[in-house]
């Protein structure tokens, strides 16, 4: 259930004194309009304040649940989580909250390494060494996951920037950690003879999976580890609406549809050496 935030709007008070008996209509009027817009924000600042209420208790209301109902059925699963993992993949994917990675792979917990951001970026090696590159080396030499997947989604706020990059001269931040995702957009621009805004969005969606996975590959973690064989890398673009998940299959050079028949599409070039 999605709640509209706080917004932080207060009411004021003012003073009030003695009418002037000549004072005019109109500006009778401008009190009366005055005193509803007061009593409008002062409700809508109640209504924000209880909606945020309401969101912070279906929150803990969730955790109550979970403490009193889900966690004795896998309570074991949990004893053994207690003091290690050994997750299947890494899944870095967009920070969009319709976007939970354990659902759609209806795996367990400790089964995936989940590092979530603005546009599922994955900054070249050496650019930046934020949360990203560290998760990243350390899935990969502490954790030592075979699997590295790249997700990005359908209807991507920070896609729709991406295009419009003069929506986030508000976030500086954002519009700074979206560079890395230039490429696609350059990609699209000079190649693409889209249709429209949504078949636009479609390919560079597409495009930004394919990018990252060529910034992944500059970390030399990554790098021999996939020369040995030893780590594969998937780009995915899920659908909210549908479901469906479309996988890029380095072979074709191109996205296919993920089914479960057949070969799982790989982002992967063959392995140059023996991992013995």
């Amino acid at each position: 259930m999605f709640v509209m935030p706080f917004t932080g709007i207060t009411s004021g008070s003012g003073q009030t004194g003695m009418k002037n008996p000549h004072q005019s209509v109109r500006e009778d009027e401008d009190m009366t309009d005055i005193g509803k817009q007061h009593s409008a924000t002062s409700s809508s600042t109640s209504s924000h304040s209880d909606s945020a209420d309401v969101a912070l208790k279906h929150i803990v209301d969730g955790f109550v649940h979970f403490r009193n109902e889900v966690f004795p059925q896998q309570e074991e699963l949990f004893k053994k989580l207690a003091t290690a993992q050994s997750p299947r993949a890494m899944f870095i994917t967009c920070a969009d909250s319709r976007i939970v990675p354990e659902l759609i792979t209806q795996s367990s917990p400790g089964d995936l390494f989940v590092t979530r951001n603005v546009g599922n970026v994955v900054p070249p090696y050496g650019q930046m060494n934020g949360g990203v590159s560290t998760a990243l080396e350390y899935a990969v030499v502490a954790l030592g996951v075979q699997h590295i997947i790249v997700c990005g989604h359908s209807d991507c706020g920070a896609m729709r920037a991406v295009l419009n990059p003069d929506s986030l001269d508000k976030m500086p931040t954002v519009k700074a950690w979206l560079r890395h995702a230039e490429v696609a957009r350059t990609v699209v621009e000079q190649n693409c003879s889209c249709s429209g805004e949504l078949e636009t969005m479609q390919v560079l969606t597409q495009e930004n999976v394919i990018s990252q996975l060529q910034h992944l590959r500059t970390h030399p973690s990554v790098a021999a580890k996939m020369a040995s064989g030893q780590l594969f890398i998937h780009g995915w673009v899920y659908s909210i609406e549908t479901s469906e998940i479309l996988a890029y299959d380095a072979e074709l050079d191109r996205f296919i549809p993920l089914d479960g028949s057949g070969p799982t599409p790989m982002a992967s070039p063959k392995a140059r050496f023996s991992a013995d």
